[in-house]
């Protein structure tokens, strides 16, 4: 990882910054801290060539292009005001000098860490086999180029050929000078010269450039200078990114409104507290805990809303910068991971219509691999994924050659779209049509394959070649691993290389934890680090294919930027979903969370993890810290989004713990050490245990290669690594007891101990200060399919509910984990908001039937009130609608969609939610697991929409239905009591009829979906409908409510005329 060092330490000389013009080192200012001339990206600059840029320059900074401000100490110039200073400016970040200059270079030699020293840049072209599983014997009978061991298909058994070497930029590097002064122009001379002479590579399979680390003294100022290349220069160090704030217009008054809501909401708790209902006092007290607990609810979601942001990319300008017409690509490498488990339930052309979208997308190919893990050991899996290789050889070159968008065959030929707007070559129609045809077939070998696992031989499945297949018994198999698609290996129809495509299954076997998805997906990142070792990771769900062919793209503009890339963990994409009925009767798009609380979140450290759509930096996966951020001074907004800690008590202090606290994402150890030992290595006793090969195998595993790849920050593989070698280390890493003794699951990749592990993952890297990125292009980046059956849904939103209980009560509960780390406060409220929302549950079941009650006892919650407290229930009910409404406006959320959303959040509460809860208490405390079911994501055969009306019975829909009718009954109920005791009882029965009414209104989706198509009510609702409807009408003729009370005087006392 000491790459990374490299790139923000290039510019240090002796501990301190270089001035990237001069060469002198950039010095301090008045108060000890660095000099920073730039407070925006803080390039590097010292303070005379600050002054000469200032007075004779463009008064601007070289890489970001903002205007320099006036520091303390420096003489105004013409046209600047005299009081504008600036003399606390500091750097973004700081990486700590490292005393031992050998820190600054990783070297991979030969030894026990099994890797040798390379001296040229060139590529071996190896060959990969078709495929490898593990052996009891230990002996990989796939290892050999000559044998192959699984070809269930006739064209399986060629060869492919994998690059190992993934050079990439080192983007902090990527400055250039203005023109008309002599230092800017040296610099850009230099900048040519690296381009010219290319790159000098590194034996750790990086690069960098041949002035790197160096003064301006290694620049050859003879170099022929050209006006336009600066002009191009200048174009290329511009941001690749930026914020896009939310008008003040549209923010200002919903945090306005906010505020406002607070102080209604205290007025009227406080009314509520201190205004108890004496004959129904019960009652009165429910209700008023249920308050309570919506309004800390409600502050935990509010609140991390109060920062939204928009982000905008500039695509043109990281082609610009790292991929130009005609060069070789300096894009970073990216491995694409898709998890699948049952191919019934996640079917075979769903998974292959998400991998031809990766294999078409727009990216460069040699920087692109797939890896396909399937969990289930399925062999149809495996032979629909042959089909699909075989295919993508025709719909690959079809796609890129007319730039059509989707890029999944599916979901392009069933767009009801002019398929001819914008298309101008004249044989798009002919090749649109062969490209049909041979889709169709596609489908139909798919679907013969499908159709034939339907019943498995006694025998189990027989592979072409006469063998079993190894997954028949899906508990206990080897690992497997087939390499479909590689480098040289996996050609298209017009002879161009096609990305890289590995099926992966991991070992399984009896007596082994192996952590469901979770575990899936760190056996991806081993297989995926040994194999192609690519900078970032892209995890998709199979059923969410790439719906914007440059997604990959747009999440490079944040990741590889020179300035935000290195303290992003991740970039997150929004859910986006086909198939859902207009209407999204159930809150399938969820839109609100998508478009409004995760924006909320970008503007504070980034948003949660979703599980799904995510371009991950795999340095962050690995557990380590981002780079330091300098502390900066800030007001108390900034301090509430964790802006800064504590300062330290003194200067010795700091410096103290900043030696000791080395940048966890650059670690200080290099091979050369762990080979010949850690003694002389002129590291202290707590470095030298970092260094020590033991800690490297404890945390990552007993895998040499794989603790080689951990060492390389921008990925690739060793250039003397042979092929037959690096599939018998992928085999072992996937080994179901290589992650025994390690930190797999608890400090590195997906974290065990929940089935939502998104938001676990998640969390522990925004706990450790790596800040996320929420990145919405408007063209959808992914899409994929939602349950839209209500009991699928409602089975969906359980899982996550469960997994959310799962973290409460468990270590990682954000309540109590990470407040030594730089979780910033409003992130740590949604993420506690994210683990307690099932809590709400409760509540609002006894909130959902306290109508029904009171309407069927005559009591009511709330006491006779006076106009001026009626004025605090109308001010907190118009307060809630303004909310809405102004969240809205500034989202562009509809106003369907957020009911919507209002709506199920009432359904789920009052089923699903509830239902996790128990499940939850009953896992921790008497240790029963509920296994959760996969999510069915078959396609809609039966026409448009027909499983938005099929019944499925789930006993999830118990408490709902008992409510609905409850309610449905109190309002007959009280309706019938009013008109039989005069028009004196009508004024109190309108706010039990209005709070009936607000559930009964909520739960109108849920009863539609009870009623299925055309009010076909299915039979067991309409049992379940008349078994309660019969005994709350008992209960009711035992109240006798017909029968009116008269109260007066007894007549048998004082006679009939007292």
């Amino acid at each position: 990882m000491e790459g990374g060092a490299e790139a923000v330490k290039s510019g240090t000389r002796g501990g301190g910054q270089v001035c990237q013009i001069c060469g002198d080192g950039v010095g301090t200012t008045a108060e000890g801290d660095v000099f920073a001339a730039c407070d925006v990206c803080g390039f590097p600059v010292c303070r005379p060539c600050y002054e000469y840029e200032r007075k004779d320059g463009t008064q601007a900074c070289p890489q970001c292009k903002t205007k320099y401000k006036r520091h303390k100490g420096s003489p105004a110039i013409r046209g600047e005001e005299g009081d504008d200073t600036d003399a606390d400016d500091t750097s973004d970040f700081n990486y700590p000098a490292s005393g031992n200059d050998d820190q600054k270079q990783k070297i991979y030699d030969s030894g026990e860490i099994g890797l040798s020293k390379y001296d040229s840049g060139e590529i071996p072209r190896g060959y990969i086999p078709s495929v490898t599983n593990s052996q009891i014997s230990g002996e990989i009978p796939g290892a050999s180029p000559d044998h192959h061991m699984m070809s269930p298909t006739g064209n399986i058994g060629k060869r492919a050929s994998f690059p190992y070497v993934n050079h990439s930029p080192n983007p902090s590097r990527e400055f250039s000078g203005s023109i008309g002064n002599v230092a800017w122009k040296e610099r850009v001379d230099g900048w040519k010269m690296k381009q010219d002479k290319g790159t000098i590579p590194m034996t750790n399979g990086t690069s960098i450039a041949p002035s790197e680390g160096r003064g301006v003294g290694d620049i050859d100022a003879s170099t022929d200078y050209n006006m336009e290349d600066a002009l191009l220069n200048d174009e290329t160090r511009q941001p690749l990114s930026r914020k896009v704030p939310i008008p003040s217009s549209r923010i200002n008054p919903y945090r306005m409104v906010i505020v406002l809501r607070l102080v209604v909401l205290s007025i009227f708790l406080h009314y509520r507290i201190t205004n108890p209902v004496r004959n129904a006092y019960p009652l009165w007290l429910l209700s008023v805990i249920c308050e309570i607990w919506f309004a800390l609810s409600w502050i935990l979601d509010q609140f991390p809303k109060w920062f939204p942001i928009n982000r905008e990319t500039y695509l043109d300008r990281l082609a610009l910068r790292y991929d130009r017409e005609g060069e070789p690509s300096q894009l970073a490498a990216v491995d694409i991971f898709v998890s699948t488990v049952d191919p019934m339930k996640e079917p075979p052309l769903v998974t292959a219509n998400t991998v031809l979208s990766i294999l078409a997308v727009d990216y460069p190919v040699d920087k692109v691999s797939c890896y396909v893990s399937d969990d289930g050991a399925a062999m149809l899996t495996f032979d629909a994924l042959a089909e699909t290789s075989e295919f993508a050889r025709k719909w690959v070159p079809f796609v890129k050659k007319y730039n059509i968008e989707p890029r999944a065959p599916e979901w392009y030929f069933s767009q009801k779209i002019d398929y001819l707007k914008d298309k101008v070559h004249p044989s798009f129609v002919k090749d649109r049509r062969a490209m049909k045809r041979e889709y169709e077939e596609f489908k139909i070998r798919i679907n013969g394959l499908v159709a034939k696992a339907q019943k498995v031989p006694e025998e189990g499945w027989i592979m072409q070649d006469g063998t079993p297949w190894p997954g028949n018994n899906t508990r206990d198999h080897p690992g497997m691993i087939q390499v479909f698609l590689g480098h040289s290996g996996g050609l298209d129809t017009e002879g161009n290389e096609l990305p890289r495509l590995v099926y992966v299954s991991r070992e399984k076997r009896p007596g082994f934890q192996h952590h469901k998805k979770a575990g899936a997906m760190n056996a991806l990142v081993r297989v995926s680090a040994v194999l192609t070792n690519g900078q970032y990771m892209l995890n998709l769900d199979c059923d969410h294919y790439i719906n914007n062919s440059k997604a990959l793209r747009e999440a490079m503009c944040f990741l590889m930027d020179p300035n935000l890339g290195r303290s992003v963990c991740y970039v997150q994409f929004p859910q986006r979903f086909d198939g859902i009925d207009r209407n999204d009767r159930y809150a399938n798009r969820n839109t609100v969370f998508f478009d409004i609380n995760l924006r909320g979140l970008d503007g504070i450290q980034g948003p949660v993890y979703v599980g799904t759509g995510c371009v991950f930096n795999r340095t962050a996966l690995y557990g380590y810290e981002p780079p330091i951020k300098q502390k900066k001074k800030g007001g108390f907004l900034s301090s509430l989004c964790g802006g800064r800690k504590k300062a330290s008590k003194s200067k010795k202090g700091s410096d103290k713990k900043s030696q000791k606290h080395v940048d966890s994402s650059v670690p200080v150890f290099n091979l050369e050490d762990i080979e010949e030992g850690v003694e002389g290595a002129g590291f202290d006793d707590e470095k030298s245990l970092l260094m020590s090969q033991m800690s490297l195998e404890k945390r990552f595993g007993q895998s040499a290669a794989f603790v080689a790849s951990t060492l390389m920050e921008y990925g690739g593989v060793p250039q003397s690594a042979t092929p037959e070698s690096l599939l018998k280390e992928a085999i072992h890493v996937i080994s179901c007891g290589y992650e025994d003794k390690t930190e797999w699951g608890s400090e590195i990749g997906w974290i065990y101990g929940s089935v939502t592990e998104d938001i676990l993952t998640g969390f522990k890297m925004h706990a450790r200060g790596w800040r996320s990125i929420y990145c919405m292009p408007k063209r959808p980046a992914f899409k994929g399919s939602a349950p839209i059956n209500l009991s699928d849904r409602l089975n969906q939103v359980l899982r996550w509910a469960l997994g959310s209980v799962e973290i409460l009560f468990s270590r990682h509960c954000p309540l109590w984990y990470g407040y030594g780390g730089r979780l910033k406060f409003l992130e740590r409220f949604a993420y506690i908001n994210t683990t307690i929302y099932p809590l709400t549950s409760i509540p609002l079941l006894i909130y959902c039937v306290l109508p029904a009650i009171c309407l069927l006892t005559g009591k009511f919650i709330i006491p006779e009130i006076s106009n001026f407290a009626s004025i605090w229930f109308i001010s907190l009910f118009l307060s809630i609608f303004a909310t809405g409404i102004l969240e809205m406006r500034w989202s562009g959320v509809g106003i369907d969609e957020w009911w919507r959303n209002e709506q199920f959040w009432v359904i789920g509460g009052i089923s699903a939610h509830l239902f996790a809860v128990f499940q939850g208490l009953l896992k921790v405390l008497a240790g029963i697991d509920t296994n959760f079911t996969v999510t069915s994501k078959a396609s809609d055969e039966d026409g448009d929409f027909a499983e938005l009306y099929m019944f499925k019975w789930t006993t999830l829909l118990i408490p709902p239905t008992t409510i609905l009718i409850i309610n449905l009954v109190g309002v007959v109920a009280g309706t019938s009591y009013a008109i039989n005791s005069g028009y004196q009882s009508w004024g109190p029965l309108f706010g039990k009829l209005f709070f009936a009414f607000w559930v009964i209104v909520h739960l109108y989706p849920f009863l539609k979906g009870l009623m299925g198509r055309q009010n076909r009510t299915p039979t067991i609702v309409v049992v379940w409908a008349i078994l309660l409807a019969s005994i709350f009408s008992l209960l009711w003729v035992r109240i006798d409510p017909f029968t009116t009370r008269v109260t007066g005087p007894d007549t048998q006392t004082c006679g009939i005329n007292c």
